[in-house]
């Protein structure tokens, strides 16, 4: 039977004869409570309750939406620590999804840091311990032969979001099998809160090819497959079934690859981002992420971009994404592309990437430095430490992605006031115990010179008697609005313009905040709004736009579909299957 693209399994919304949008349902009584995109719990209406079979089920009293966000926060200041939150509203969004999404609107400063970094990474690693409730698609190695027939159990029939993961390589933690399900799940609540995609057009995605930790595989409790990681060819075969399948399925589907390895990350990007429109978060998203902030950082210095010198120490898909987006700002600053890559250094653990090293990879190639290159500087060993190229390169900005935490010491930290008054540090490893340097000490170290971002959310400092801001370099200032807006365009592709585009507005928001990096996370909405309008824009000059008849739109006239088309959280009337359209 053909599906209508705006029909779930269990409901469909509709117009009135007036326009106003309601729900046809065709669940009652306890099913209906038992689906989280169509519960109310105890904001259902009399005749609601009268008419889809509630009465008796549910509290007499009839809650309005602000009693259940209050009585719901109270609850949740009850917990006693960040992981009990985090549970907490998971299995809130379990139960009722648009008052999840109601109470983390109202509390989304407070509460990004419990759904999303850093508290996610303490999720993920109890993932299987903790499991409780389906939510999202999973396909293993037991089942990819099958994974057509079982999208059909998906109950939702126009996902427009997928975050899909194979979970090798978990924000600082690494390999961490099924768990990283918790990954998709957090992000798409982003998309949701901040980017606008209603809950029922998202769709996170597990892909269980293993795992390498004998711990997980030799734990009865672990909850995916118990082998090793796939490899090699039959990995491959593994995600072009996936790919496959989800494309016939959700032909309007965006794909955002998240936490793969290093070398994998990158060839499964370049694999499918023509074949479906898709991204990598870890490479492109905390490129984009980390150019807007280092723009930024060079405004607030009262310097241009093209003048500073970059040293980026970690050189996995975070590091060399970063380093790519960084040589592409540098060249839209003026640069050329030789120039521009003579100012971007990328050390790994046997120091700055040169010619010679073992297990280069193929992304890295265009950083690598050959002895002619460095001829002029002082140096010991084989090749230089990240202290050496920081002395030698004369670097005035420094970023880490390393997982090391405490890697960023205060010589080398000092050594860079020897090249600019204001160093830009940015220690953006997740979770918060993998940071690089402590946001306090790098401001006594500089005493108070330097422009500071970190991964995960720190406290402003205090020194001197002045406070110093601490900017949190967080992707989610990126993804939501970039998603949402190659999605509003039904983008074919997402082109690395639209990458650029989405950092650019980035930089251009946070000229309001003063000496702020990166605005506050309460404007976050608004911020995804303008990325998503101008990543639309960008799609259409790119000549990727599917979406007809925004194609002739002005920009004002985009920005006003864009801001319709948002995703609000609020109870829809919901009417028993055949009411009036």
């Amino acid at each position: 039977m053909p599906k209508s693209p705006s029909v779930s399994r269990y409901y469909d919304v509709k117009r009135d004869e007036q326009g106003n949008r309601f729900i046809d349902v065709q669940v009652s009584g306890l099913a209906l409570l038992q689906n989280p995109l169509l519960n109310k719990t105890t904001a259902f209406t009399p005749e609601e309750r009268r008419d889809l079979g509630l009465e008796g089920l549910i509290p007499p009293h009839i809650s309005s939406f602000e009693e259940q966000k209050d009585r719901t926060y109270h609850r949740y200041s009850r917990c006693i620590n960040d992981l009990e939150k985090h549970e907490y509203l998971r299995a809130l969004q379990d139960r009722n999804e648009v008052l999840f999404f109601g109470v983390l609107e109202d509390h989304l400063e407070e509460m990004l840091p419990i759904i999303y970094t850093p508290t996610v990474g303490e999720a993920v690693k109890f993932f299987s311990s903790n499991y409780r409730y389906p939510r999202g698609f999973t396909v293993s190695t037991q089942d990819i032969d099958r994974v057509e027939d079982m999208l059909e159990n998906v109950t939702v029939n126009d996902v427009r979001m997928i975050v899909a993961t194979d979970s090798s390589a978990i924000l600082g933690i690494g390999d961490q099998g099924f768990g990283g399900m918790a990954i998709s799940i957090g992000k798409l609540s982003l998309y949701t809160a901040a980017g606008g995609v209603g809950p029922d057009k998202t769709l996170p995605v597990e892909l269980d090819v293993g795992t390498n930790r004998q711990d997980l595989i030799d734990d009865p409790l672990y909850l995916g497959v118990h082998h090793k990681r796939l490899t090699g060819a039959a990995y491959d075969e593994f995600l072009d079934s996936f790919v496959e399948a989800v494309s016939a399925r959700y032909p309007k589907a965006i794909i955002q690859w998240e936490d793969f390895s290093r070398g994998t990350a990158f060839r499964v990007l370049e694999r499918y981002r023509k074949v479906v429109p898709s991204f990598n978060d870890d490479i492109q998203g905390t490129g984009a992420m980390a150019l807007a902030g280092v723009m930024s950082a060079a405004r607030i210095k009262g310097e241009r971009l093209s003048e500073q010198v970059f040293v980026i120490v970690g050189a996995g898909a975070a590091g060399i994404g970063v380093a790519t987006a960084i040589r592409q700002g540098l060249e839209a600053d003026g640069l050329s592309y030789d120039e521009a890559n003579a100012r971007v250094y990328v050390v790994d653990r046997h120091g700055l990437l040169m010619h010679g090293q073992d297990d280069l990879e193929a992304q890295q190639m265009s950083f690598v430095r050959r002895k002619e290159d460095i001829a002029d500087w002082t140096y010991a060993g084989d090749y230089p430490t990240m202290h050496g190229v920081i002395v030698n390169a004369r670097a005035t900005a420094l970023l880490g992605f390393t997982g090391v935490p405490g890697l960023f010491r205060q010589e080398s930290v000092e050594a860079m006031l020897d090249h600019t008054p204001r160093p830009i540090i940015f220690p953006l490893s997740n979770p918060s115990s993998h940071v690089e340097a402590q946001p306090a000490d790098l401001i006594k170290w500089t005493n108070g010179g330097a422009i500071i971002a970190s991964g995960s959310p720190f406290p402003d400092v205090e020194y001197g008697g002045k406070s110093y801001p601490v900017g949190q370099g967080n992707n989610a200032f990126i993804f939501p609005g970039l998603g949402f807006g190659a999605v509003a365009a039904r983008a074919r592709e997402i082109t690395d313009n639209m990458v650029m585009a989405s950092a650019k507005t980035l930089a251009e928001f946070t000229t309001g905040y003063g000496e702020r990096v990166y605005p506050p996370i309460n404007d976050l909405r608004e911020l995804s709004i303008r990325v998503a309008v101008n990543v639309a824009r960008q799609a259409i000059t790119d000549g990727v736009c599917a979406e007809r008849r925004i194609r002739t739109m002005t920009d004002e006239q985009l920005e006003t579909v864009i801001r319709d088309r948002a995703w609000l959280p609020q109870y829809l009337p919901l009417r028993k299957a055949g009411g009036a359209e």
